[in-house]
This record gives C-alpha cells, sequence and structure tokens, in this order.
C-alpha cells in the first residue's frame, strides 16, 4: 500500500530498496507525526477545509494512534512504506473519508521534516534535563573536593598544582559552554516547517501561524523552498551540539581512564563498578570510562556523516535525505544513556589524598619558589634560572602553604558564577511552553 499508488505495480526489489530501514526508523517518530496531524487537521478545519465532525472524529482517533506510538504499540504494516502512510491509512480504515482527507494541504516532505523537528525538540529536552543534572553533580563535586591537591599536566609532564576542585569545576564549565550550543541548536530547531508541502507551499488558504502555535514552535520557517532546505541542515546543527557535549564527556572519560591507571593511583572506583580479566586475576579495568570515551567519539563524528550526505544536494527534495534518519534518530538514545551513565558513576568515583606528599611531585611547585622570589625583587628571569638550577642539582624542595587567590585558580574556584552563567543559558529554554502546547493536543 503506497499513498502515491496509481494503479500500477512497482518492482518489488525497488520497493524494498528504496524503503530501506524506514519502517524501522520511523517508529522514533510515530507519535510525533501524530502531533502534526492533530495540529493540521485543526488548521484545516479553521480555515474551513474540514468540517466539525470530521476533524472531531479524526483528533479522537488520532489521540489513539498517539497512545499507542507512546506505549510501543504502534506497528507499521509489511506492506506499508512508512510512518505517514500507517497513520493515514489506520486513520481511513477507521473513519472512511475523513482519513482521507487528512493530506490535503500537505506532503510526506513537510510532514516528516515536522515530525523529525518534534522529536529532535522532544529529545534535547531530555538531554538538556539531564546535562542540568550532571552540572550539578560536577559543582557538588568540585566544592567537596576543594582543598584535596593532585599534580596538573602539560604534554602529560607534571606541570603545576591542581586539585580535584579544579578538576570537576573545569568539566562544569564545559558543560556550561556546551549548553549555549544546545541553546542554538534547540532555537533553529524549534520553528515550524509544517504547510510547505512539497517546498513549494499550497493554493489552500493555510494558516502556519495556527500550526506553528498549536505544536509550541517559535514561529514557522517561513520560505517554503528553505523549509525543505533545512532537512539535513537542521540535523547537523543539532549533532555539532551534541558533538561538543560528546568531547566534553569523552575527555572527562579519558582523565579517568589514565587516573585510575597504577601509574597515576589518582582516582579509584568500588570494585563492583569495574571489570576483571579472563586471565590476570588482578584486574579492575574502568571498562565503563573507556566504553563512555567510545562512544562519545561516536557520537562527535556524526556532524561529518550528515554533512557529507547532504552537502552536494541542490535545493527542493531528494530522496539521499531518507538516509539521514538511519544515522541522526539512534543518537539521542546513545547520548542520553551516556549522560545518564555519567550521573550515576559521577559521585563513586573518589579521589585519593596526600597524592603530592610523594617526593616525586616536588618539581610542581617550581612556579611557587618563583614567584616567591619575585615578590622579594629578584627579576622574573634570574628567579627562573636559579630555580631550574636547583632543580637540575636535586636540591630543590617546597613544604609551604599554596596562595592561589586570582580568578578561576585553586584558592578562589568561581563556583557560584560558573553556576549563574550555566542558570542564565537554561532559563532560555521555553520547556513549559512546548509541554504545555503538547498536552494541550493529546488531552
Amino acid at each position: 500500500m503506497k499513498l502515491w499508488d496509481k494503479g500500477f505495480d512497482t518492482s518489488e526489489f525497488v520497493s524494498r530498496f528504496t524503503v530501506g530501514r524506514d519502517r524501522e526508523m520511523d517508529l522514533y517518530l510515530a507519535q510525533y507525526d501524530v502531533l502534526g496531524c492533530m495540529a493540521h487537521a485543526k488548521m484545516l478545519n479553521k480555515v474551513g477545509i474540514l468540517s466539525n465532525d470530521d476533524t472531531n472524529s479524526l483528533i479522537e482517533e488520532l489521540k489513539k494512534i498517539y497512545s499507542k506510538a507512546e506505549n510501543g504499540k504502534f506497528v507499521i504494516e509489511p506492506d506499508v512504506e512508512d510512518v505517514h502512510s500507517q497513520i493515514e491509512f489506520e486513520l481511513t480504515a477507521k473513519l472512511g473519508d475523513p482519513g482521507k482527507r487528512i493530506h490535503t494541504a500537505r506532503s510526506r516532505n513537510d510532514q516528516v521534516v515536522t515530525a523529525i523537528r518534534l522529536f529532535t525538540r522532544a529529545r534535547l529536552e531530555k538531554i538538556i534535563q539531564s546535562v542540568k543534572s550532571l552540572f550539578d553533580s560536577y559543582i557538588s563535586l568540585s566544592e567537596k573536593y576543594k582543598d584535596i591537591l593532585m599534580p596538573g599536566y602539560t604534554h602529560l609532564q607534571i606541570a603545576m598544582p591542581s586539585s580535584f576542585g579544579l578538576w570537576f569545576g573545569a568539566y562544569a564549565e564545559s558543560l556550561a559552554d556546551d549548553l549555549w550550543t544546545l541553546l542554538s541548536a534547540w532555537k533553529i530547531n524549534n520553528r515550524n516547517p509544517l504547510g510547505s508541502a512539497a517546498g513549494y507551499g499550497s493554493s489552500f488558504p493555510i494558516d502556519r501561524q495556527l500550526t506553528s502555535d498549536l505544536l509550541g514552535f517559535d514561529s514557522p520557517d517561513y520560505n517554503s523552498v528553505y523549509c525543505q532546505m533545512t532537512r539535513g541542515k537542521v540535523e547537523t546543527v543539532v549533532a555539532s551540539a551534541l558533538a561538543q557535549l560528546s568531547q566534553t564527556l569523552a575527555k572527562f572519560a579519558a582523565d579517568c581512564c589514565l587516573f585510575m591507571s597504577q601509574n597515576f593511583k589518582f582516582i579509584s572506583l568500588p570494585k563492583e563498578y569495574t571489570t576483571g580479566s579472563s586471565i590476570m586475576p588482578h584486574k579492575a579495568n574502568p571498562d565503563v570510562f573507556e566504553l563512555m570515551r567510545g562512544y562519545c567519539n561516536k557520537i562527535s563524528v556524526l556532524p561529518f556523516e550528515l554533512n557529507r550526505i547532504t552537502g552536494n544536494l541542490t535545493s527542493g527534495y531528494f530522496r539521499d535525505l531518507q538516509l539521514l534518519k538511519e544515522s541522526y534518530l539512534p543518537i539521542f538514545d546513545r547520548m542520553q544513556i551516556c549522560l545518564d551513565f555519567m550521573d550515576f558513576i559521577l559521585p563513586k568515583i573518589e579521589p585519593s589524598k596526600d597524592i603530592l606528599s610523594n617526593q616525586m611531585y616536588q618539581p610542581i611547585f617550581t612556579v611557587e619558589a618563583l614567584n616567591e622570589m619575585v615578590v622579594k625583587g629578584v627579576p622574573f628571569r634570574d628567579a627562573y634560572k636559579e630555580v631550574g638550577h636547583q632543580v637540575m642539582e636535586g636540591k630543590f624542595t617546597w613544604d609551604k602553604p599554596l596562595n592561589h587567590t586570582h580568578i578561576g585558580s585553586l584558592g578562589n574556584l568561581c563556583n557560584n558564577q560558573i553556576t549563574q552563567q550555566f542558570n542564565e543559558v537554561y532559563k532560555q529554554f521555553d520547556f513549559n511552553k512546548v509541554d504545555k502546547a503538547v498536552e494541550k493536543l493529546i488531552k
């Protein structure tokens, strides 16, 4: 069964090839396509194309389909091309002519873009809320461990004193910047392409502002050609924001893999959160962080894949765009799992105390000694050479307390300021507006 059936059979091989994994991928979109259908039906009623009775019948049946999709019971039949066709066929089977009218002034082109926008928005909301939870955990750990010192590294060589507070706080601030990119992605995604049809609008007097309001979008994407041009562009913008977030998590996971090794012993996990070896009885491996790093690295390459699929397409719709779904839609599950797991494992990390009591770390205090000499009037370059000679001759020692006071240093983490920055961005996400719009449609 095909929406575009004209009374002749298509080659079975061509059908299989062109449909590909679309049925599988479209299950991600089912409930969101229903929302688009609801808004479209209400709009058609307002402009006089659908009667009140037809509209009410459609909305009631769409609510039932929405419930099935939400509960994982929606099925796309083997002989049906996609989610849009399945919904229309179900409506027609139940209601007759009203089901046949739901596609008026619409194309599968604007249907799928709208469903992907709504899917993306819902998944981004969950991800952003998880980022906030993870941010709060990092800030809490930064405060908790701000007085426990550790060595800082450049070139993987010991460099200067750091602290676990400084380390955890760095990732909190990284998430604050990641939130800016997520906000940009949210704003670009939260615009309505519905009504652009195949990309050139419609001669029906449709009300695109009404469907935008009903679906909780900030505005329409105005130009009907551009509505279709956003297919792939918006996904790439969102994927780029997720890639930035994944790189933050991957870097932290890489730190943890290094810091858990016996050569460092900076942090540990309770044994129940490590894994073993089939041959070496002593092993307690940081597999959780290794997999986190690998998963996040896979996410970070998604923008390049999407860009390569769309990069040489002209304006207008092409079937290549169908392939975006295979990579794009599942990535939200992977990102969500990574965030959930990181939030779970963070409080289990146990920093080691008195790391710097080991004499091998004495050289990290050379800058402290140098600065002390400068304060006493020794020119910086002379002090640098003097301390350098002490290190080479094995005579350098330091046992004085640290006194770091400037913004962002050991003694002044600025966690309150970082939290304020994060919260100022977070409150710009209009979750309440979009949640109310969706709830009003389905209730």
